[in-house]
């Protein structure tokens, strides 16, 4: 049960995958936007995500009831205001697309329309994602999946028969390639709303790869999801939380997104296998453990006393569970106080 993105499998058995998600922290400044690409590439990410769309490819400019924004960050403002500040402007992906090849990051992002992915097919992206608001929109996953790209479609507010017929219609069209991200669709979200046992429920439920969008403030979530089966994590990411735009303010900045790439992989090293045999960093301490030792010399041919032995680290001898087993056998030779117990020692 994987994937691969531009030659990178991903998947349970794979390093997690990191996204970095610029959205709109480029503030309308091409020079940031590549600097954030550099960063992510720094930080050790193994993907950028924009968002490819246009104010009026999104929303319609309208003030009635049903366009305003009424608290959270983007408070008082309509929605074509907002998308009007955080598009990227089309001209961009061009550049940002060669920008990324160039450093040998995987660069794609999440189209709201078909414009959108033809302008994405034109740039030859390696890969989609569907927003979580678009989770429900059929007809754009359909044309997505036409493209044979994989797809990774987020879930934030979509029930289980909403993602059920999601994954179906990408299946259906072509899809061959796809995985979900868990998400809570807050900006921010606290991190008790993020139900992260879900995640094993998704696993066993749709049976493809999942992960996590990750919506909170520091990297706790992201990197637990890890351990319940996430396999990718995708976080918003900034050059400055005071920098102003629609999304700086829950994003991470440099220093914690090394932390995520980090501590996630580490996470994910962790799990491992099931496994009660020593280990390699134990073998050093086993003079740590109790076991077995003469404490008294002893002649060939006596019988073994209590006095003859005591349970003391080191741990070379035999386990102290054996004490009533060696107590009244013949020692077969001549022992120095000192001698880790061993079975060759004393009568069969």
């Amino acid at each position: 049960m994987s994937i691969s993105i531009a030659g990178r499998k991903i998947g349970p058995n794979q390093p997690p995958y990191i996204i970095a998600e610029m959205s709109a922290n480029h503030n309308g400044d091409i020079q940031r936007a590549f600097d954030i690409i550099s960063m992510a590439k720094r930080s050790g990410a193994d993907a950028v995500k924009l968002q490819t769309y246009k104010p009026d490819t999104i929303t319609y400019n309208s003030t009635a009831e049903d366009f305003m924004i009424r608290g959270g960050l983007w408070d008082g403002r309509n929605l074509y205001e907002l998308y009007q500040s955080a598009y990227m402007p089309w001209e961009w992906h061009k550049p940002l697309f060669e920008f990324a090849r160039q450093l040998d990051i995987t660069l794609f992002s999440s189209p709201f329309d078909n414009t959108a992915v033809d302008l994405l097919e034109d740039l030859n992206a390696p890969a989609y994602k569907i927003a979580s608001f678009e989770a429900i929109d059929l007809p754009l996953i359909e044309y997505v999946a036409q493209t044979g790209k994989p797809m990774i479609i987020s879930t934030g507010m979509a029930n289980q028969d909403e993602i059920a017929e999601a994954i179906a219609t990408a299946r259906d069209a072509g899809c061959r390639e796809l995985a979900i991200l868990h998400c809570v669709s807050g900006y921010p979200a606290p991190a008790s709303d993020y139900n992260l046992k879900t995640l094993v429920d998704m696993q066993r439920r749709f049976a493809v790869p999942v992960g996590l969008s990750d919506h909170t403030l520091d990297n706790t979530t992201a990197i637990a999801s890890v351990v319940l089966g996430g396999c990718i994590i995708e976080k918003h990411v900034t050059l400055d939380r005071e920098g102003g735009s629609a999304d700086d303010a829950f994003s991470l900045e440099e220093a914690d997104l090394k932390s995520l790439c980090a501590n996630a992989k580490t996470a994910w090293q962790a799990l491992g296998k099931v496994d009660y045999g020593l280990q390699s960093s134990e073998k050093a301490n086993i003079k740590f453990r109790r076991s077995l030792y003469f404490v008294k010399d002893i002649l060939k041919g006596e019988v073994i006393s209590a006095e003859h032995i005591k349970s003391i680290r080191p741990g070379y001898g035999l386990v102290p569970k054996y004490t009533k087993q060696v107590i009244g056998k013949i020692a077969l030779l001549d022992i120095q106080a000192g001698t880790a117990v061993k079975w060759h020692h004393i009568e069969n």
